[in-house]
């Protein structure tokens, strides 16, 4: 029997869930933007402002962490278009309000070639436990995810989908790798926002979980261990959302362009609604997965990552797993292809580097978070 309701093990309430309030399977999306000077295209901390001057309500765009950063959202979708528009919209608002200011938005996993500490935290009562928890970590420099929800019937539907998405994140991080710039040089990494999120407890792959049972038992270990006693605090990389009622991919970089981001969340989608269908029977082991995703935020498309128990092309396995989850899916899934065929952020950044230096890859960046496409691509 799971428990989901009634006390924790160590004797605190279980955290209250919304599985099943809604449809299931409906998708949505969150993406991180970092704000900056129109002209320059550095760091501007400015978001209060562009906050003020919003018509959208916020539950649609807000603060994230950093005054030079700001969360667009779009309300549950029945479709990854519809979910994806709404992203659109939610750009267009912040960026009037912006241009009003004299700031812009550059959707990137890192900014290219911000100074190490040039970082303001927003003053909230959330962000000032992160701080006291983080200290010096959270003062580096911001960085921005992607993040997609799925909503889920119960509780059991969403402990499968976690360890359906468990087995393909070193895939969706290598697909979605779009920082290979840190400090204003070339990491080495294609997700060079991997490195700095690593740093903080308790993110990476999560456990296998085979009962929702298990979930609450890690919530009390992690509290025991004198970790968040908030659950919204517990940063795997994939991590049930009781109170939204969905599954939520966290750590793919944010896409510069909207069609990768559909892609993204198309593929995340599916994964859920065939490890829903089809439960995970033999996890991979934690290691293989650890080491996967590592090299897939270090060598993005020409990784080797952990599928069927040895090491695969990751490109190979994007198509494998594209192949086996076609029917019915989302037409974005075919995006994943495209990505696979022209190149990840990571490749089209280095692309633009190698064009115009770091003025022409910082304008190339805000241009495309601008039209929300990218015509730049890598064959």
């Amino acid at each position: 029997m799971t428990r989901s309701g009634g006390a924790s093990a160590s004797g605190g309430p279980p955290p209250p869930h919304r599985f099943g309030e809604g449809e299931a399977f409906t998708v949505g999306l969150e993406e991180e933007l970092l704000v900056v000077d129109a002209e320059t295209l550095q760091l501007a901390h400015v978001a209060d402002a562009i906050l003020a001057g919003t018509e959208l309500p916020r539950s649609r765009i807000d603060h994230e962490a950093f005054l030079a950063e700001l969360e667009v959202r779009s309300e549950p979708a029945d479709s990854v278009a519809g979910a994806v528009a709404q992203l659109g919209e939610g750009r267009a608002e912040a960026m009037r309000s912006g241009a009003d200011r004299g700031a812009t938005l550059m959707a990137v996993g890192l900014h290219p070639d911000a100074e190490l500490f040039d970082v303001e935290l927003v003053q909230s009562e959330r962000y000032q436990r992160v701080e006291s928890q983080m200290q010096g970590l959270i003062k580096r420099t911001p960085e921005c995810a992607l993040h997609v929800h799925v909503g889920l019937p119960d509780p059991e539907a969403a402990v499968a989908a976690m360890n359906g998405l468990r087995e393909r994140l070193p895939l969706l991080h290598g697909l979605g790798a779009n920082s290979p710039f840190w400090f204003g040089a070339d990491s080495g990494m294609a997700s060079s926002r991997a490195a700095v999120i690593r740093a903080y407890p308790g993110r990476g792959i999560p456990p296998v979980l085979r009962s929702w049972d298990e979930y609450l038992a890690a919530l009390d270990a992690i509290r025991a261990g004198g970790g968040p006693t908030d659950h919204t605090m517990v940063w795997w990389d994939a991590r049930p959302q009781p109170r939204l009622g969905t599954i939520e991919l966290r750590e793919v970089d944010v896409q510069t362009d909207l069609e990768s981001a559909a892609a993204l969340a198309a593929l995340a989608r599916a994964v859920v609604r065939r490890a829903v269908d089809s439960p995970v029977s033999e996890p991979a082991p934690e290691q293989a997965l650890h080491w996967s995703s590592f090299r897939a935020a270090r060598d993005g498309l020409d990784a080797e990552i952990h599928h069927e128990g040895s090491p695969r092309p990751l490109r190979e396995v994007a198509e494998h797993v594209v192949a086996s989850l076609e029917d019915g899916a989302d037409p974005e899934l075919e995006g994943i292809r495209r990505i696979v065929r022209e190149g990840n952020g990571a490749d089209r950044q280095r692309a633009a580097h190698q064009r115009g230096g770091m003025p022409g890859l910082l304008r190339y960046l805000a241009d495309g978070t601008l039209k929300g496409s990218d015509p730049l691509r890598v064959g």
